[in-house]
This record gives structure tokens, C-alpha cells and sequence, in this order.
């Protein structure tokens, strides 16, 4: 199946002021649009019919019944692992580790800061993020992780493989963009098969639909991939009738303004699923996900990454393989148009120019970072980085420099 779309939309000056309408939530648009329409009494909004995650279950296909039930909350079997677990042996680990479960998303992900719980716990940072690490010892497998790809480094540590596939998967995954370049590797077709079967959304077994409602819908019909949008859950916007002085010609064109920017977020999301579902169909059939760029998608749609960035956030999917978050289809946003894997390529190409006398620090190589790429990381953030890229520090690189060793 080959789905194909291209506009030269862009958004209007008009439109602007109604950015807040398309990074909201399905929770939070009806509040949004309300807002906006406080001070327009030309304005009338109304809700539609809700439609849950369970209604849609019967809706679309047989497969998604699947997902189980637990009887249990997720949150609720989280926080008595954590109370029972021996990887929090002390009253403060399991202090932290509950204070890092009340910032777990209902679809298992961490979404917190780490900085202000080792402020609440009087701890340092590092402690909290060796805390969090342990949560890949609980289950759901993969739940506690910032992203996609750390879940799935979670999961794998949870099965028992041989440690040549498990050092070839655990590649592949922190990859994933560029999977192809190992497709001759031995054991190839092994790894493969092993993160296909890791779930995307790691609480995926659990009832969500009071949480999360899905905004766009992808019904596979035998190969044939239907995209939908969740419309009946948005509300509706009517303009009264009006009269013919300036004050109420205001109000009417604010009116229109604002169902415009209501349609527009219905148009762009249609035609950000549309690609995503294009660039990702194996993913839809039972294959693996491989994460794109934000700017490659607002190239393609004629956007501003920003505009990309602001409608994937907070937005959710639905298919046979469960609800996931749009994000998880893009490699994590460092800023609007600028990816963690376009700063670890950056750090690659600092180290392997830099001054072999001199190895720079992880403090310099982040302000080298952030005025290339004017952000704000921070040298831990650097540290994580180069980490995971098996580069060692400035002190290991230049004892490795002077016995004429590579570091890259």
C-alpha cells in the first residue's frame, strides 16, 4: 500500500494565535476552545458524543479485544512493587521510586523531572536517574523509561537470550533509524523478530481508556490500512446570529478564526497520520517501528517543524498493537527541529576533531553544543550522550591518545 500527500499550506497570521488549540489534548481542547470563546458571545461550543478507548475496541476490530483487563490499576500494581521489591531495600529508595511512579504516564512512560525529585528527596540527580534505571526490573517490562527506545532496553534486559544476540539487538534498537545497515549481519533476522515482538506502549495490557483517548484511529483491513480521525469527540463550535455594527463583524470574523484553527488542527493531524502510516506501514503489519525526523515530515507537508512538534504532542494513536503516543513514531525532540540522535552525531564529530593533547570536557563540548544549535543542555545531559555512545571521558580518551589508540 502506498499512501501519498503533499500541501502547501502553511499556516496564516490569523491562525497564529491558535497554536494553544493544535498542541492541546483531546482532554484539554473543549477547555481551550472555551477559553478562546469567553469573551465572543457569538461563540456557542457544545461536546459530541464521547467515544472511549472501549467503544472503539468493538469498533474496529476483533483483534484489539486482545488486550486484557487487569483488575488491578497499572498504578496500583506499580506502587506495590515498589513497596516490595529488593530493588529498593531502603525507606529513601522507595521514597524516590514512588515519587518517579506518580510522573509515570498512563502508557508507562516517565515523564518527569528528575532535578525537582532530587530536590523533594535531598538526593542528586544521579541517585534519582540510578533509581528510575531500576524500574526495568519491574513490570510491565519497560515501564519507568523516558522513551521508546529506552523501553525497549528495558524489555530486553527482561528476556533470556545469549549475549550475542542480546549485544546485536541492544544495537539495533539504539539505531533503529538506520536498521538497514546491519541487515547483513549474522543473527540479523533473530534480533529482529525479538524487537518485534517488544510492545510499543508498555502498559499496553491495562485498562487506559479513562486516561487516554486517541485521537487518530488505523484500522488494518487485511493489509489495507484505514486512517480515521477520533471526531467524535471534539467538540462543536456554532456562531449566533449577529448584527450589522463593527463590534459584532469583529466578533463574527474571531468566530470563523477560530473554527478555522479547530479544522486546521483536524487537517494537519490527517496529514501527519497519513505519513505516519505511509513510513511506518511494516510497523502496522507486525513489523518494527523506525523512528523519523520531525523535519523530514514538515518538509514533506511544507510545515514548520515547530507546527510537526506541536501537534504530535500529547496526541495518541490507536491500532491493533494498542495506544501509542505520536512522539513515539519520531526520534525525541531535543528542541522544535533538532533530534537527540542529530546531537549524538554531533558529539562523534566534536571528539574525533578535537585536540588529542587537550580532550575536551563534557562542560565544553555542551557549550560547543548549544551555541551551534542555540539549546541548553546541560554537561549530564552531554555525558548521557556520549555514554551511549561508548566514548570514553576526556581523562580515559587522552591516556587512550597517548597510546596512539582511536576512541571512535
Amino acid at each position: 500500500m502506498k499512501l501519498k500527500t503533499k500541501t502547501t499550506n502553511k499556516l496564516s497570521t490569523k491562525l497564529i494565535s491558535f497554536l494553544p488549540i493544535l498542541k492541546a489534548s483531546l482532554d484539554e481542547l473543549t477547555e481551550k476552545i472555551k477559553e478562546e470563546s469567553l469573551n465572543n458571545p457569538l461563540v456557542e461550543v457544545k461536546n459530541k458524543r464521547v467515544v472511549t478507548f472501549t467503544n472503539l475496541k468493538n469498533a474496529i476490530t476483533d483483534e484489539i479485544e486482545a488486550l486484557s483487563i487487569s483488575k488491578k490499576s497499572f498504578y496500583e500494581e506499580l506502587v506495590e512493587q515498589i513497596e516490595n521489591s529488593p530493588y529498593f531495600p531502603t525507606e529513601k529508595s522507595r521514597f524516590i521510586a514512588l515519587l518517579i511512579a506518580e510522573d509515570i504516564t498512563p502508557e508507562g512512560y516517565y515523564d518527569g523531572d528528575e532535578e525537582e525529585i532530587a530536590k523533594i528527596a535531598g538526593c542528586s540527580v544521579e541517585k534519582v536517574a540510578q533509581i528510575r534505571d531500576r524500574f526495568r526490573y519491574l513490570s510491565p517490562p519497560g515501564v519507568g523509561a523516558k522513551d521508546m527506545k529506552e523501553s525497549f532496553l528495558f524489555q530486553l534486559d527482561s528476556l533470556d537470550i545469549d549475549d550475542g544476540l542480546y549485544d546485536l539487538t541492544k544495537e539495533i534498537i539504539e539505531n533503529l533509524e538506520n536498521i538497514d545497515k546491519y541487515s547483513a549481519r549474522k543473527r540479523f533476522k533473530e534480533a529482529v523478530n525479538i524487537i518485534r515482538q517488544l510492545k510499543v506502549t508498555p502498559t499496553m495490557e491495562y485498562d487506559v481508556s479513562e486516561e487516554i483517548i486517541p485521537e487518530i484511529i488505523v484500522i488494518n483491513d487485511n493489509g489495507n490500512l484505514e486512517i480515521r480521525l477520533n471526531e467524535e469527540y471534539y467538540p462543536e463550535i456554532f456562531i449566533k446570529e449577529c448584527g450589522n455594527d463593527s463590534y459584532s463583524k469583529e466578533k463574527f470574523k474571531e468566530a470563523r478564526s477560530l473554527i478555522d484553527a479547530l479544522e486546521m488542527r483536524k487537517s494537519t493531524l490527517k496529514k501527519i497520520a497519513l505519513m505516519i502510516v505511509e513510513l511506518q506501514y511494516e510497523f502496522f503489519q507486525g513489523g518494527i517501528i523506525r523512528p523519523m525526523k520531525i523535519q523530514d515530515i514538515a518538509d514533506e507537508l511544507e510545515f514548520a517543524p515547530s507546527t510537526i512538534s506541536r501537534a504530535i504532542s500529547n496526541k495518541y494513536l490507536l491500532c491493533e498493537r494498542g495506544i501509542i503516543p505520536l512522539k513515539n513514531f519520531f526520534s525525541t525532540a531535543l528542541d522544535e527541529d533538532v533530534s537527540a540522535n542529530q546531537i549524538k552525531e554531533e558529539i562523534k564529530s566534536i571528539i574525533k576533531n578535537e585536540d588529542k593533547n587537550k580532550p575536551l570536557s563534557d562542560d565544553k563540548i555542551a557549550k560547543i553544543v548549544n551555541e551551534k544549535y542555540n539549546l541548553k543542555l546541560v554537561r549530564r545531559t552531554i555525558t548521557k550522550y556520549r555514554e551511549a555512545l561508548n566514548i570514553p571521558s576526556s581523562r580515559e580518551r587522552k591516556k587512550l591518545y597517548m597510546l596512539g589508540s582511536d576512541v571512535i
